[in-house]
């Protein structure tokens, strides 16, 4: 930014999409009150300003269902208590939709997992396929809030998962592995990559380095390269933006310094290693850094929406029919799916909720960081949706029906927190995602089966 340009400051709002620059980088900003139009200040909220704050959409898929006797809340509407497996949200309960009796009926077509993981955001019934005619027959829900924002962000949308592709077939029940590992779908036959490495994904929203340019200058710390660029940049701002500043890039810093002791230990559990005799085999896991794996994916994810790097996004926690160990938790011995096929063993039951339990804390976490997350007078989880769930009620029936689905985030006031709805039995979960929709800006009255608007869910 040159010394014009902040002079310029005084008299024009600064715009979302300048840059902290340094020699071979670019590093997004989050929003600023510099951003507002100059006829508002920092004690007049300024509505229109509000309204224009860019609404976010991500979706949390979890494999292998929930432990269902312990998630639903007691009471209805805003008169509810969180359930134990549901207590760490206690926190953003106000910023909490529960939402009980949803189905995807589409998914009830297949067998086992497949169709209910890679229909679990297109509410279509994908083909029975061995993997050569892949087809889902659909977009998924969160591809159709990217394609009326894609204009608006470097990034159309943001695809992150903790396991690589699964290959091979499923003999159990005919269909491709490759089924399992994808939740976002551009097009009936496009399901999006994922990436899986948060060294890349840091890189990939943060780092705009110079082509060709030197191994040493591309090694350098971010926030090194253009911490002269917000030193400057914060001479032209007022003390509250100064103080938004200083807590992004010390969050920024932060997760810069956890990257490079990832690095640095040569231990990157999520890289996975796999020989030639044996890829089908998932990569060994590593137990004592999967959960460190796991938050810095949503670390990225709060940074991309902070940013309005891009406004929409989708994390898998783990592929359909995922076996990952969970021994690092206390009180857990095996492996996730077949911890979920509890046959009501009490042993296998309580392991089942303690795993759970942790999958909901993962998301108290983003939802938490978000809310810390200032956005003139609202937060960024005040600017966003963000859905948590899975395709199964409970592992060990496979059943589609009364799905265990969250929500947090109001949207910007457009969607009805601090609730729990419950609905009549095999209401479609397509009614959910066309008020999301809806809620994104996106007008529509039809998605997939959908029948109408989610009633309660948008504010009136």
């Amino acid at each position: 930014m040159s010394f014009l340009q902040q002079q310029n400051l005084r008299n024009a709002s600064l715009s979302r999409r300048t840059l902290l620059r340094g020699t071979g980088a670019a590093l997004a900003l989050p929003w600023l009150e510099a951003m507002m139009p100059r006829r508002a200040t920092a004690s007049t909220a300024d509505p229109q300003a509000n309204d224009q704050a860019p609404v976010r959409m991500a979706a949390l898929f979890v494999p292998n269902g929930v432990r269902q006797d312990k998630w639903t809340p007691a009471g209805e509407g805003r008169e509810f208590e969180l359930s134990s497996t549901l207590e760490p949200l206690a926190d953003v309960r106000d910023q909490l939709l529960v939402l009980t009796n949803l189905w995807n009926q589409a998914s009830n077509a297949g067998d086992g997992h497949y169709v209910k993981t890679s229909g679990f955001l297109t509410c279509t019934t994908i083909n029975k396929s061995l993997g050569i005619d892949l087809n889902c027959n659909g977009q998924s829900m969160d591809q159709v809030a990217a394609a009326s924002a894609e204009h608006l962000t470097p990034l159309p949308s943001l695809e992150l998962g903790m396991d690589p592709v699964t290959t091979g077939v499923d003999t159990n029940v005919g269909y491709t592995r490759v089924y399992g590992s994808h939740i976002a779908w551009k097009g009936p036959t496009t399901p999006l990559a994922r990436e899986l490495n948060p060294h890349l994904v840091y890189e990939r929203l943060l780092r705009s380095a110079r082509p060709g340019g030197k191994s040493s200058e591309r090694d350098t710390l971010l926030l090194d390269q253009v911490i002269d660029d917000a030193k400057q940049l914060s001479k032209s701002l007022g003390v509250e933006d100064r103080r938004r500043m200083d807590e992004y890039l010390q969050s920024v810093r932060s997760i810069e310094k956890r990257l490079s002791r990832q690095k640095q230990a040569g231990a990157l559990a999520w890289k996975p290693r796999v020989s030639m005799d044996s890829l089908q085999a998932p990569p060994k896991d590593v137990p004592d850094e999967f959960p460190e794996h796991v938050r810095l994916m949503l670390d990225m994810m709060a940074i991309a929406f902070q940013t309005d790097t891009t406004r929409v996004s989708t994390f898998m926690f783990g592929n359909a029919v995922s076996g990952r160990s969970f021994a690092f938790l206390d009180g857990v011995t095996g492996g996730h799916h077949d911890t979920s096929h509890h046959q009501n063993s009490a042993e296998k039951l309580a392991q089942y909720e303690i795993i759970t339990r942790w999958h909901v804390q993962q998301y108290a976490y983003l939802l938490n960081k978000l809310q810390s997350m200032k956005e003139g007078e609202k937060t960024v989880l005040d600017n966003s949706m963000i859905l948590f769930g899975s395709g199964l009620r409970d592992g060990n029936s496979h059943s589609p029906r009364n799905l265990p689905i969250l929500l947090g985030g109001n949207a910007g006031g457009r969607i009805a927190t601090g609730q729990h709805l419950s609905f009549s039995p095999n209401t479609p979960l397509s009614n959910l995602y066309l008020a999301m929709l809806n809620a994104f800006g996106n007008p529509t009255n039809q998605f997939a089966d959908s029948t109408g608007v989610l009633p309660g869910v948008l504010a009136s």
